[in-house]
């Protein structure tokens, strides 16, 4: 092999990738790796793309995610770059920063679980615990029955007014028709009156607080003791729900009033209603819900990164050049040899002679063994392709 057709591409150390060449005795610490040489600038490999859309960017973040040692000098380099142990103490700071920061957001997502909370008063209105009302007018003919449901109603009321034309006085009957929940019920939800769908509601928060959730089938869920003696099954899909609580919902007794509409006196228009000091979020919740994901690593990072990888990079090619040359002045007579070798194994390589030995096939006794004679006579007695001559 030509020597010259091997280095002629590159003057700065050989051409193609291959195993590094070893050499005897003291100077085998300057023997260099080998590695292909970019013919571009410098600089080439750090200039930045037009950036992308925001699904485009997130997933070439995730491609050129960097591996931890691809900033970290080699202990070869650094023995030849005494400057680079400040950059390792800013690594060693780097990491410590970053293990704090995890530690952080740890520790503002648990904050986050349980945030602060003010007191305000809710105030609550008779009506959601009201299924119906019927108020009969008995001195009327016509509309003496006005009921009013409320499933009826797609927004809340806090009441409503009967208008009739009169001159004189006369009782009026009210009958109320309370949503009513039965003591097994009642005992897992800790209350006694509501509506159907929040009762739903509140049987889907009790088994998501206590996890009761299957985790092979999402659709079904675990009963407890308490659930267990509301259906009676161990298990219950969240579909049947409304179906099987509907024999604990019914009609709670109906509650009468007597009331006498009056024509003097002063007016009995009220409203009864309940206070009760509730617990609510603090107001700069959301405000803390998005400090999380302020604290993520940046664009600006991730350029920088890219930066010092780009020069890291070049760091390690320049000391590869650097121990080729020196091993090549330090013993160039064995240098040159195991480069032939090395560049020898790489043309075996390339043209595909890797699975064979070469240098078995340049000797006679090759060609003494028992197959070849059967080899000849296969060959012999090849059939002639068409049209060829046969000497």
């Amino acid at each position: 092999m030509s020597m010259n057709n091997n280095n002629n591409s590159n003057p700065h150390g050989p051409s193609s990738s291959g195993p590094v060449p070893s050499f005897p005795g003291p100077r085998a610490h300057t023997q260099p790796e080998r590695q292909t040489f970019p013919s571009k600038t410098p600089n080439s490999h750090l200039q930045t793309e037009p950036a992308p859309t925001a699904t485009a960017a997130a997933a070439t973040a995730r491609r050129k995610k960097h591996k931890p040692n691809e900033r970290q000098l080699r202990e070869k380099a650094l023995a030849i770059l005494p400057e680079s142990e400040i950059y390792t103490q800013l690594l060693d700071v780097e990491a410590r920063v970053d293990a704090a920061l995890a530690r952080k957001k740890v520790d503002i997502q648990e904050a986050l679980k349980n945030p602060p909370r003010i007191q305000k008063t809710l105030r609550i209105l008779d009506a959601p615990f009201v299924s119906e009302i019927l108020c009969f007018l008995n001195d009327y003919t016509d509309n003496n029955v006005i009921t009013w449901e409320n499933s009826q109603s797609s927004v809340a009321h806090e009441g409503f007014e009967v208008k009739r034309k009169g001159d004189r006085e006369f009782p009026a009957q009210i009958r109320l028709e309370m949503n009513y929940v039965p003591p097994a019920l009642r005992e897992v939800l800790g209350v006694q009156v509501d509506t159907r769908s929040r009762i739903v509601s509140a049987i889907w928060y009790y088994v998501k607080a206590r996890k009761s959730q299957n985790l092979n089938d999402p659709s079904f869920f675990q009963c407890d003791q308490a659930l267990q003696r509301v259906f009676g099954e161990d298990k219950v899909k969240f579909t049947m729900v409304l179906q099987k609580i509907s024999q604990h919902l019914f009609p709670s007794q109906v509650i009468l009033l007597e009331h006498m509409i009056k024509l003097s006196g002063n007016s009995p228009v009220g409203s009864a209603c309940y206070d009760v000091m509730v617990d609510i979020p603090f107001p700069i919740q959301r405000e803390l819900n998005a400090l999380v994901p302020n604290v993520e690593r940046t664009k600006e990072n991730d350029v920088c990164d890219e930066s010092i990888c780009g020069i890291i990079r070049k760091i390690h090619e320049h000391h590869r050049r650097r121990a080729f040359l020196v091993g090549f002045s330090q013993s160039s007579l064995e240098f040159i040899k195991a480069l032939v070798e090395s560049q020898n194994k790489d043309l075996k390589v390339l043209l595909g002679e890797s699975g064979q030995n070469a240098e078995k096939d340049r000797k006679s006794d090759f060609f003494k063994q028992p197959w070849v004679e059967d080899a000849i006579v296969c060959y012999l007695n090849r059939k002639p392709a068409a049209g060829s001559v046969v000497k």
